[in-house]
This record gives C-alpha cells, sequence and structure tokens, in this order.
C-alpha cells in the first residue's frame, strides 16, 4: 500500500525488533524496516517521515512530551500523525479507564510537543482517530 516507500516499524522492547525481523524474513517483505527507539526518542531521522500511526501504544509511553517532540521532529514539514486511542468519553468501552485518552487530553499534549490538530474521523467504533501534523 506504500507503494515504493517504506513502512519503519518503531518498537522500544528488543523482543519486539526480533519478532518484526522473523516475521519480514517469513513473508519475504522487503519494505518493512525495525527500529529500536527508546523510551524518549525514535530513532528516525529528522524531516524523513510522511505519515505516522500510532494504535493504542500514545497513553503507555512514559516520557510523552519528549517522545512527542521526537516524532514532530522525524516528521517532514507538512507530514501527519495519526493517533488511535480508546475513547475516555465513552462509558460503553469496555476498557480499563488507564488505557484510554480524552480527546482534550491528546490534543494538549500533542500541541505543546508542537503539533497542530486537524480532526478526529469518527471512524472507529470506540477509539479516537485524531489527526495531527507538522506545520510547514
Amino acid at each position: 500500500m506504500v507503494g515504493n516507500g517504506k513502512v519503519y516499524a518503531v518498537d522500544v522492547e528488543l523482543e519486539m525488533i526480533a519478532f518484526l525481523q522473523d516475521r519480514i524474513k517469513a513473508e519475504k517483505t522487503k519494505n518493512v524496516v525495525p527500529i529500536l527507539c527508546t523510551e524518549q526518542t525514535v530513532g528516525l531521522p529528522a524531516n524523513s517521515i510522511d505519515l505516522m500511526l500510532l494504535v493504542d501504544v500514545y497513553h503507555e509511553f512514559s516520557y510523552p512530551y519528549e517522545m512527542g517532540v521526537a516524532m514532530l521532529e522525524a516528521l517532514k514539514p507538512g507530514g501527519k500523525l495519526v493517533l488511535v486511542e480508546f475513547r475516555t468519553e465513552d462509558a460503553m468501552v469496555p476498557i480499563k479507564t488507564i488505557h484510554k485518552m480524552s480527546e482534550q487530553q491528546a490534543v494538549r499534549e500533542f500541541k505543546a510537543a508542537g503539533f497542530i490538530f486537524e480532526k478526529n474521523i469518527s471512524n472507529l467504533p470506540w477509539q479516537h482517530c485524531m489527526v495531527f501534523r507538522k506545520g510547514k
């Protein structure tokens, strides 16, 4: 789906990187690159990424501000970050509160890191799908 582009699969756990490497080898995938990051950096060059997708992971960050700044730096000008997190605002979402985020909280934290909030897409039954971008 990314054509000739690359997918950087970033994770803080070495075991997940090893799992990804095994899966890439088994599936003979050529455009997925596992990247081991730290709790405060994404391990990607500045201005190198068009789009980032974070699914149910941001709420787990020990250093959300530092990671937000690192993600912003890795995005190209105008690049986008899509954040998918379970909705705190919906009591019917059957997930522990600690694993949920409100739109207000996410917007506040990503704006503090320098992102511009674009929209929250209502395309998922239990999760926010928020789009942020890096200024030009």
